[in-house]
């Protein structure tokens, strides 16, 4: 039977239970199960190198999993309000087009092609309380 950490996982059910029956218990286990198939951007043994260098210890996989999901939630959102502040100040800045028609702006919006910077990353990062500032020597 194998090592389960101690979760009781019951017998697969061919019918759907309802959202109300479930305890949390089985709700978590489902998670947990569902947690060790999910392989996330953030390869585990480097979420424990950070981990283990910040002084946390886990003999459990799971854990580190969970928060190399953490991890990986947290870069997207960043990253997703970057491409927003991108987004907005590129459709704010006036273009140089000679009578270009709104059709034409529309189609080269999709098309382009954004790329990270310092410029649109620090505001994404503010809006979650961390400060980014240029070193003295790039000012």
């Amino acid at each position: 039977m194998g090592d389960n950490f101690g979760i009781h996982r019951g017998a697969a059910k061919k019918t759907a239970e309802p959202a109300e029956d479930r305890t949390q218990g089985q709700i978590l286990s489902d998670f947990l199960a569902q947690l060790e198939d999910y392989s996330p951007t953030i390869p585990d043994p480097v979420t424990g190198h950070y981990l283990n260098s910040a002084g946390f210890e886990s003999s459990d996989p799971r854990i580190v999993r969970l928060i190399s999901i953490a991890a990986q939630k947290f870069i997207s959102d960043v990253a997703n309000d970057a491409l927003q502040h991108c987004k907005t100040r590129t459709n704010s800045a006036p273009t140089s087009g000679h009578g270009s028609s709104k059709n034409q702006n529309q189609k080269s919006s999709k098309d382009r092609k954004y790329t990270l910077t310092m410029e649109d990353l620090q505001p994404a990062l503010n809006d979650y309380g961390i400060t980014v500032r240029k070193a003295h020597y790039f000012v």
